[in-house]
């Protein structure tokens, strides 16, 4: 339908759309969906994990498809969002426990947050995953439902800190970090997977604030952005990862962004309905989105990938994205070696003394 099983590791470019997989193996019809020349990669959830073992045979099986290699990612912060939480993985706690120590004792919190992205980064690229969409940026008004306990703080100035301390230590294991939900979701009460959602604070007042913590991100080079599903009125009538005035005019053009946009899910509801599949994803490629997510609607991922058959890539958009692939610094062949070596278990002491994690519960 989508390839023929020749063209498996021969050279493709990379296309725009994320999509999601059924199971814990890939089906053939699985594996030429992936041969598309709007594929660029998948996303795994708690569906397509097992065990380590078994997720490394799986990402290893997505990589030999073509090359370059398709993208794979996860999301996996912590906390009520983490997907792979058995079997060895370390499973963190939601992010506000970093932002609660801060206020005790801000110097630890951000040791920390540099410890969290290191192992956090290390196990997911042990197991041949790019990257996950983390940290979360987004402030904590009190009244979201969505984000909640997943902000690291109220404060900007502290998100920015702590979310760079983090992203640095995911770098240091040889991880892209996403920072998201440009240009902020927290101050909104709705549920973008479930309704509709818009914020009516001026620019000034976002520019003051929730973009405080991508100002930031952005001088120590951040990777990647994912947009919000939520409409700024005062801004534009788009949700922001369909605003070419958000992703052009104001992160490229005034920010001088230069790493990856990538959109949320488009089978979330708060944009689901805008438009068939093919034309919704075009929608987000055209105001400026690297990569589209189409995690779960089978029906919206087939329209689109019906329509888009004959898909040109970007050289530049395929540039950026090729800079999302998962360089471990660590390279040990398993989640098993990894957590045996002498660094990893540096920095899971640090994070055991400091009650944010049980080694004796979750590694035995």
């Amino acid at each position: 339908m989508y390839g023929v099983s020749e063209a498996r590791g021969n050279r493709q470019s990379l296309g725009f759309l994320m999509v999601g997989i059924a199971g814990l193996t890939m089906s053939e019809n699985e594996r030429s969906m992936l041969l598309h020349p709007a594929i660029a990669g998948v996303i795994l959830f708690s569906r397509n994990y097992a065990d380590p073992d078994q997720l490394s045979q799986l990402t290893h099986d997505i990589h030999s498809v073509r090359h370059p290699r398709l993208l794979i990612a996860v999301d996996h912060e912590g906390g009520r969002v983490q997907r792979f939480k058995s079997a060895g993985f370390t499973h963190f706690p939601a992010a506000m426990s970093l932002g609660k120590l801060y206020d005790e004792k801000p110097l630890r919190a951000l040791e920390l947050a540099h410890h969290w992205g290191c192992v956090m980064a290390s196990e997911l690229l042990s197991c041949g995953v790019d990257f996950t969409f983390a940290p979360v940026v987004d402030l904590d008004y009190g009244n979201s439902s969505v984000i909640g306990d997943r902000a690291l703080h109220h404060n900007p100035h502290v998100v920015a800190e702590l979310a760079s301390h983090m992203m640095q230590g995911m770098n240091h294991a040889g991880m892209t970090a996403v920072a998201k939900h440009f240009p902020g979701h927290g101050h909104v009460v709705a549920d973008t997977h479930h309704e509709f959602a818009q914020d009516t604070r001026s620019m000034e007042q976002l520019l003051s604030t929730d973009i405080q913590p991508y100002k930031h991100l952005m001088q120590h080079h951040l990777g990647a952005i994912m947009m919000a599903h939520v409409v700024y009125p005062a801004i534009d009538d788009k949700p922001a990862g369909l605003s070419s005035i958000w992703i052009q005019s104001i992160l490229r053009q005034k920010m001088h962004y230069q790493g990856a946009v990538i959109s949320d899910d488009l089978g979330m509801l708060a944009v689901a309905k805008r438009a068939s599949g093919e034309v919704l994803a075009q929608q987000f490629l055209g105001a400026g989105c690297d990569l589209v997510l189409l995690c779960n609607d089978i029906q919206q991922r087939d329209e689109a990938l019906l329509g888009l058959i004959k898909y040109q890539a970007d050289a530049v958009q395929e540039s950026r994205l090729i800079r999302l692939h998962g360089n471990p610094r660590l390279a040990y062949p398993s989640l098993k070696q990894l957590h045996q070596s002498a660094e990893w278990l540096s920095h899971m002491k640090v994070l055991v003394h400091a009650g944010l994690v049980n080694f004796e519960a979750q590694h035995g």
